[in-house]
């Protein structure tokens, strides 16, 4: 006996009969199982579809198109061979690593990776921020690294890398601390550029075969530098020479602190000194014989007519006139004086104890060139044979007040001592003008970085250095308030144009505290101060709010990119106008922030602005964020092992 597939779920003992060829039992199944049975079917189809779509999305994700875009342009590339999905990056590639989400660092250390960087495909992920490709086999010249703007840290020692580094792969990246280039064979300059990063902490450059002189790096946090086992020469410039020798040997041409001093050696050939003696023997008998035909045809000289001679020492009794500086400006090479038996020399006012001393005849026979003309007056950048550079600052506006007056308060001036505030050395008074001295700030000015750079096609500033540069301008302004209380403005003329960046981007305030020696109707007319909502409503009449005023109009400047502003705009301001150059999703929130602190501080209303010390609290508290810096390479430094703190078992992030 055979049974049936066909059976019934009505009953449990149904049973088909024996003998019924025409009819035949059909399973009849119950409405509920019916739907439970649809709903599996539909469950199963929504399931698969849905495979497919993570499937494609997957496939899609523009960050793993890129990485394997980037692992195409290697080889030997076994240890990467997890990178071809389904899952995202952030799902377990090896040596990617994501923060939020997004791909933010890349370890592909000890790989035996070969090849060449793509340095196109890792300009497109957005979120990285440091690169370690170290002890690998990669070849060729370094490419240009511009483009990565945004990254903090590059490791690439223990390489193959070759070849000249040009002189613009490092252009435009503000933000790099770290840059590791030991145990390749780079050969030819170390490139300028580096010495113009302002938070480069480490470098290093050494057992490879860089030429010439080390660039003039002057970022004062430097912590690890090394560039020994090179072919480098000349002297060790100042802003390196604290760093231990070590760092510096293998150099056999190098001299300099730490290493021994240099010592000039000159190898002339003989026939140079032969000819050289018989030029001299034959100026000097030249030179007698003139001498002794002037003294055979000598006349009594004529006595100097008394009213010239006095009206002559009238003239110069307060020394050089205006015409040795309008020769400069003229395009004339230097600010010479004429000088002469009977012409004392002029004596520059020094204010601060320590450091060169020079005359007003050195400072005007120095090699110089106009730098500037603005509302206060002209500045000019003077070359000292003694090899120091210096800024000379013209001012005509400034005869109304007396010599005592002028002297006392130039004293009060020279006793300012603050990181963020350029100090004044000497001055020169005369009545129809004045010379304020200075030294030379060679990085120019953040009205130059923030807008010359743009209109030149240049990297403009980034956002970090743009916020490290207001927290130093506050600084500075808020030491002003404390240390000259009975001006009214202690700056009084707070501009970009008067925000000077050294070589690490710090910014030192000039022209400040000018207010009670500039004749009042040029002050009225000219000074920012007074350009105030409170000075235009009331004939001039500034308060102790008015710099603060000023400073606000100088943060919309630094978020905004934006080089004018006036009162009736800031009132229409929108928050989202920030400068697209430096806005991005990991910068905008902070540059909200501060926006909305400028804007606090351009209130029509002088009582309604905060106090300086609230707006430093209030900028203090705009930072970035901790713990994106870096990870923990095989190859950092001990002080990266003392100053680092865990953030995951992969990698560890140096707070700088």
């Amino acid at each position: 006996m055979t049974t049936s597939s066909h059976f019934s779920l009505s009953s449990p003992t149904n049973k088909p009969s024996k003998r019924s060829p025409i009819h035949r039992p059909t399973a009849r199944a119950h409405p509920h199982v019916r739907a439970t049975m649809a709903g599996k079917r539909a469950t199963s189809s929504t399931l698969v579809l849905l495979f497919f779509h993570l499937v494609t999305l997957a496939s899609s994700d523009p960050e793993s198109e890129t990485l394997i875009k980037f692992k195409d342009s290697l080889t030997n590339t076994g240890a990467l061979s997890k990178w071809a999905g389904p899952g995202p990056p952030c799902s377990g590639w090896p040596g990617v690593i994501c923060e939020g989400g997004v791909v933010w660092g890349l370890k592909l250390e000890n790989m035996g990776l070969g090849g060449t960087v793509d340095v196109d495909s890792l300009g497109r992920l957005t979120g990285l921020r440091t690169v370690s490709l170290m002890n690998n086999e990669l070849d060729g010249p370094l490419p240009s690294l511009s483009q990565l703007g945004a990254l903090k840290s590059i490791y690439l020692s223990n390489n193959k890398f070759s070849g000249e580094i040009a002189a613009d792969t490092f252009d435009g990246m503000m933000s790099l601390k770290k840059l590791h280039l030991a145990n390749n064979r780079f050969v030819g300059p170390i490139p300028v550029g580096l010495a113009r990063l302002p938070k480069l902490v480490e470098l290093r450059l050494e057992n490879n075969g860089f030429e010439g002189e080390i660039p003039e790096f002057q970022q004062v946090r430097m912590r690890d530098f090394n560039v020994s086992n090179n072919q480098l020469i000349g002297e060790i410039p100042l802003g390196v020479g604290h760093l231990n020798a070590s760092s510096f040997s293998g150099n056999l041409d190098l001299c300099g602190a730490p290493l021994d001093p240099c010592t000039i050696k000159r190898h002339i050939p003989l026939v140079t000194i032969i000819t050289v003696s018989v030029i001299v023997t034959v100026a000097v008998a030249a030179l007698l014989a003139v001498v002794v035909i002037l003294h055979r045809r000598k006349k009594p000289a004529a006595q100097p007519d008394p009213n010239e001679t006095a009206t002559s020492a009238a003239a110069n009794k307060d020394g050089p006139g205006p015409g040795d500086l309008d020769q400069v400006e003229r395009g004339q090479g230097s600010m010479s004086p004429e000088t002469g038996p009977g012409k004392p020399g002029v004596r520059l006012t020094f204010l601060r104890e320590g450091g060169d001393r020079f005359d007003m005849s050195d400072l005007l026979k120095a090699s110089a060139e106009v730098l500037g003309s603005g509302s206060c007056g002209s500045t000019y950048k003077a070359a000292l044979d003694s090899g120091k550079v210096m800024v000379v600052k013209r001012f005509r506006q400034m005869n109304t007040v007396s010599r005592e007056e002028f002297v006392e308060h130039m004293r009060r001036l020279g006793r300012l001592d603050h990181d963020n505030v350029l100090p004044v050395i000497a001055f020169y008074y005369r009545k129809e003008e004045k010379l304020l001295v200075a030294e030379y700030v060679p990085n120019v000015s953040l009205a130059e970085q923030l807008h010359g750079n743009k209109s030149k096609g240049q990297p403009t500033l980034d956002w970090p250095t743009r916020l490290n540069i207001i927290k130093g301008v506050a600084r500075g302004l808020q030491y002003l308030y404390h240390e000259l209380p009975s001006l009214m403005a202690p700056h009084g003329h707070l501009k970009s144009s008067n925000v000077l960046l050294d070589s690490s981007f710090k910014p030192l305030l000039t022209d400040y505290g000018l207010l009670p020696i500039i004749n009042p109707d040029h002050a009225r007319a000219n000074m920012v101060s007074h350009k105030s909502p409170e000075s235009s409503k009331s004939g001039g009449r500034i308060t102790r709010k008015s710099d603060i005023w000023s400073l606000g109009v100088l943060i919309l400047e630094t978020v905004t990119g934006k080089s004018t502003w006036d009162s009736g705009e800031l009132d229409d301001l929108a928050l989202e106008e920030l400068d697209q150059d430096v806005e991005g999703p990991a910068n905008r929130g902070e540059m909200m922030r501060l926006l909305r602190v400028g804007l606090s501080c351009c209130q029509a209303d002088p009582n309604a602005r905060p106090e300086i010390k609230e707006v430093i609290e209030k900028i203090d508290e705009v930072g970035e964020k901790e713990g994106d810096d870096d990870f923990y390479s095989s190859y950092a430094s001990e002080a990266d092992m003392r100053s680092s703190r865990g953030l995951s078992d992969d990698f560890k992030t140096i707070n700088i």
